[in-house]
This record gives structure tokens, C-alpha cells and sequence, in this order.
């Protein structure tokens, strides 16, 4: 199973991303972690090819604001998407107190160009606290792993 996190920069992707792995992790269920921020350059062919060599289970954080980037990892078996989101006011906010943050240019350039994914499921880190969230996103990967078996 493949669970990729998606959405605009500084939308808490990566804070999710990590509570979801060791939640699943606390109940028994390994999954491996990549980030987009893993990669130097050619990223998303990188946690592709990465990805597609192992039988493991999966959780990927990345932007991944082009359709054509995301749907190539629809191929490759049991994979669902989670469209993390929040308003660009928020995303300013978060990306001012990150340790390296991106530009202010580049963060309202990504936010306006992504194009939302096809989601199985939605998070609105305005809506939701952290918790709430990773509450919401450990019961339906709980159900996708029940659907699975």
C-alpha cells in the first residue's frame, strides 16, 4: 500500500506524514517514509523508482503540484491519496517558522499553481489541529488496510 500525502508548501504534509508512520507503526503496521525534501533533484522519479524496487508499504510527502507527477504512482498497485491543505495566510505563517524556509515568491507561486489531486481523502490542517488530523488520517488508513487484506 502506497499512502501519498499531497498538497500545497507548508501545509503540514511532513508533520503528518511522520504521526501517521508511527502511529500505524505503534499498531503493528511498518511503513516506509520518504520526503520530497529527500531528493536533490529529480525527486518524484527518485521516490518512484524507490517505491516500485521494494515490496514494502509506503507513505510519501511531496508537493507533487503537477497531475502527471502524481498519476504515475497510481500504477503501481494500492495507492491513495490524501490532499492536505490549508490557506495560503496559514501556509505564510508555518513556512515563516520553519528552520529553512522556502521563498515567499515561490510558496504563492506553488500555493496558486497546485492542481488538487484526485483524493480518497482530505485534511484541512485550518479546519483540524494536528491531532485531529492525524486522528482522521489513522482511521482511514486503518479502513484501506481492512480493504486490503
Amino acid at each position: 500500500m502506497i499512502v501519498i500525502l499531497s498538497g500545497p508548501p507548508a501545509s503540514d504534509k511532513t508533520t503528518l506524514a511522520t504521526g501517521l508512520q508511527e502511529r500505524l507503526a505503534a499498531r503493528g503496521h511498518e511503513f516506509e517514509l520518504l520526503h520530497s525534501d529527500d531528493f536533490a533533484r529529480r525527486t518524484y522519479e527518485q521516490m518512484y523508482d524507490r517505491v516500485t524496487d521494494s515490496g514494502a508499504d509506503w507513505i510519501l510527502d511531496g508537493t507533487r503540484y503537477a497531475r502527471e507527477i502524481r498519476g504515475r504512482f497510481r500504477t503501481v498497485g494500492e495507492v491513495y491519496v490524501v490532499h492536505v491543505t490549508a490557506s495560503r495566510k496559514t501556509a505564510l505563517a508555518r513556512n515563516r517558522e520553519r528552520a529553512d524556509p522556502i521563498s515567499e515568491t515561490g510558496l504563492h507561486v506553488m500555493h496558486v499553481t497546485f492542481e488538487p489531486p484526485r483524493a480518497d481523502r482530505t485534511v484541512d490542517t485550518d479546519e483540524h489541529s494536528v491531532g485531529e488530523a492525524l486522528d482522521r488520517l489513522e482511521t482511514a488508513v486503518l479502513r484501506w488496510l481492512d480493504a486490503t487484506d
